[in-house]
C-alpha cells in the first residue's frame, strides 16, 4: 500500500515574530514597538500574547527607514504612509511619487548644509566663542531674541 503525504500549505506565509522582523529589517525591537505605537506599522498578537507581523510589514519598515535616512520626521513619514490604501505596502510607483514630493525639502536641506560647510571654519553659529574673528558678528547679542542655540546656521526642517 502506498502512503500519500499531503502538504497543506496556507495561502499566506506564517507571520514574523517581533524578533524575526527586527533581525530581517535591521532595527531594534524597541523601534518596532515605537513604530506600532505611532501607527506606522500594525501587527497582531498570537494566542500566547506575542507580537507578530504579516511579512508585508517588512517592506513598510524598509520604507520608514529609507525615509528617515533622507531626513524625514516620523510625522512626515506617517503622513506619507497615510496616502496609501489601508494595509498596502508602498510600491515602486508610490515611492517615486512620495520621494518626488520630498525633493524641495531635501534641496532646502542640501542648501543649508552647504552654507554650514562654507562657514564652518570661521563660525560656530553664534553663541560665539570668537567675537574678534566672527564672520557673522552679532553686536549686543541681537540674535538672542530669536531663541537659544546656534540660530544663524540652523537647518530648517519644515517643507
Amino acid at each position: 500500500m502506498l502512503e500519500v503525504q499531503v502538504n497543506l500549505k496556507s495561502s499566506s506565509p506564517a507571520p514574523l515574530t517581533i524578533g524575526q522582523l527586527a533581525r530581517r529589517a535591521g532595527v531594534a525591537t524597541s523601534a518596532l514597538r515605537f513604530y506600532e505605537a505611532e501607527g506606522l506599522i500594525t501587527g497582531s498578537r498570537s494566542a500566547g500574547g506575542h507580537r507578530q507581523y504579516p511579512r508585508h510589514v517588512l517592506r513598510r519598515v524598509a520604507f520608514i527607514r529609507a525615509a528617515q535616512v533622507v531626513g524625514l520626521s516620523l510625522p512626515q513619514i506617517k503622513a506619507a504612509l497615510a496616502t496609501l490604501p489601508q494595509g498596502r505596502t508602498p510600491t515602486k510607483a508610490d515611492w517615486t511619487r512620495l520621494s518626488a514630493s520630498w525633493a524641495p525639502l531635501l534641496d532646502k536641506r542640501i542648501k543649508a548644509l552647504q552654507k554650514l560647510r562654507d562657514r564652518l571654519t570661521g563660525c560656530i553659529g553664534c553663541g560665539c566663542l570668537s567675537l574678534k574673528t566672527c564672520t557673522l558678528y552679532n553686536p549686543q547679542d541681537q540674535v538672542a531674541a530669536e531663541g537659544a542655540g546656534a540660530r544663524l546656521l540652523r537647518i530648517e526642517t519644515t517643507p
